[in-house]
């Protein structure tokens, strides 16, 4: 027996018949990601520069009426050079301000079963049979307690069902809380939200020792991937009320940013020296890379660029680490080479 193919709908990053996870703050601009995704769905085109699955696409929001959808739309199909017509496949329902939970919690048991429109919604994808389904946020759907591991693996349960039954990709928006926010990760609640889907996304602001440089600037990262890679990352601008990929970085790029990162490592380890204060190499809060980055003469780079600079650094020979103070409290630190 010949083994199945996977079935992509956006290849390495939403796979099909199963239950993706996009996260993001309020205000990222996640929805509107959505958005334009399920109209490149519909269109049969490309989203963030990846080719599409092509087919019908139903998108269901709980958190905008119907103006606010018009007015995003409007946007997608005038940046994309489509026309309303080329998005007949294309189905968008608004439920905000009205009930929008897709199950039914017990109290008493604390299981969940599907909701009238949870049926509704599966005689729907019955009928249409779309190739994606995007479900607009996971506040306004589910009824239950995110911090409940057996719930929340119950809901995702019912719409992982849904993609296997109906052969489409579920995409369900969801805000971090706000230790997921601080830490990065992009998650809330139970682990199980993260251990229940198979891919999970994450779009958060471009933050740079603690300001934000470009306040259109996002990235979308790879936070979970059973069937691909994580730790990916897309770069992405906010131009003309729509998000478009920025232009892939280059070797030259690459090679540039790192020549930059290593003249300010060397310009800031001479300006702490003339100013009497060391870093190491080591951690802790004289961590250089730490030090560095927190300098108002960064020049924007990062703690993770100044990290590398330091070790090619070292490796070529232009820093060395010195010690000072008596045997029982050594103390090693940073020097260029020569001085």
């Amino acid at each position: 027996m010949a083994v199945p193919s996977r079935e992509w709908l956006v290849r390495d990053l939403v796979p099909s018949g199963t239950v993706t996870l996009l996260g993001g703050d309020g205000g990222t601009g996640k929805s509107l990601l959505a958005l334009q995704l399920a109209c490149a769905v519909a269109a049969g085109g490309e989203w963030l520069g990846y080719q599409v699955a092509g087919g019908g696409a139903l998108f269901i929001s709980a958190e905008d009426d119907d103006a606010e959808l018009h007015r995003r739309l409007a946007a997608v199909v005038q940046s994309s050079g489509l026309m309303f017509n080329d998005l007949d496949r294309l189905t968008i329902c608004s439920l905000a301000g009205k009930d929008a939970l897709l199950a039914r919690l017990d109290r008493a048991t604390g299981g969940l079963s599907p909701s009238p429109l949870f049926d509704e919604l599966e005689k729907r994808l019955e009928d249409e049979k779309p190739v994606l389904l995007v479900l607009d946020t996971l506040a306004d759907l589910f009824p239950g307690n995110e911090n409940d591991r057996a719930q929340a693996r119950q809901f995702v349960g019912l719409l992982r069902g849904l993609a296997i039954r109906h052969g489409c990709a579920v995409i369900l928006l969801s805000h971090p809380s706000l230790s997921g926010l601080n830490s990065g990760s992009g998650t809330s609640g139970s682990t199980a939200w993260n251990n229940s889907v198979r891919s999970r996304l994450y779009l958060e602001r471009e933050i740079q020792q603690d300001y934000e440089p470009n306040p259109d600037a996002r990235v979308l990262s790879t936070k979970k991937a059973n069937y691909g890679r994580t730790g990916g990352e897309i770069r992405l601008t906010w131009r003309d009320g729509v998000f478009v990929a920025d232009p892939a970085e280059t070797g030259l790029d690459r090679m540039a940013a790192s020549a930059r990162a290593e003249r300010v490592f060397l310009k800031l380890l001479r300006t702490f020296a003339e100013q009497g204060r060391t870093v190491n190499s080591a951690g802790g809060s004289n961590y250089a890379p730490k030090q560095f980055a927190e300098h108002p003469d960064s020049e924007g780079v990062t703690k993770r660029a100044f990290k590398t600079a330091m070790e090619t650094l070292l490796a070529a020979g232009k820093v060395k680490i010195e010690a000072k103070g008596p045997p029982s409290k050594r103390v090693t630190y940073i020097a260029e080479a020569g001085q």
